[in-house]
């Protein structure tokens, strides 16, 4: 979690609970415009993925589940 994330984390969380639950439903509102389908990812979630890509994994479409095991 960034520095921005966890200070607004702590700026919200001095609020009165019905404005944290607005702040909430703002931010919320915020993320959805942004990405409705939350198909986007962060700098940090896309490096994982690539490291995950490059990192010679099995795709599972690839694996014969009905033999694991035996």
């Amino acid at each position: 979690m960034s520095t921005l994330v966890m200070d607004t984390a702590r700026m919200i969380e001095v609020l009165p609970e019905s404005d944290q639950r607005f702040a909430y439903e703002f931010i919320k509102k915020l993320v959805l415009a942004w990405d409705p389908n939350y198909t986007k990812v962060t700098p940090a979630e896309a490096a994982q993925i690539k490291a995950a890509e490059e990192s010679g994994f099995v795709a599972d479409d690839e694996i014969d589940w009905n033999e694991i095991g035996q």
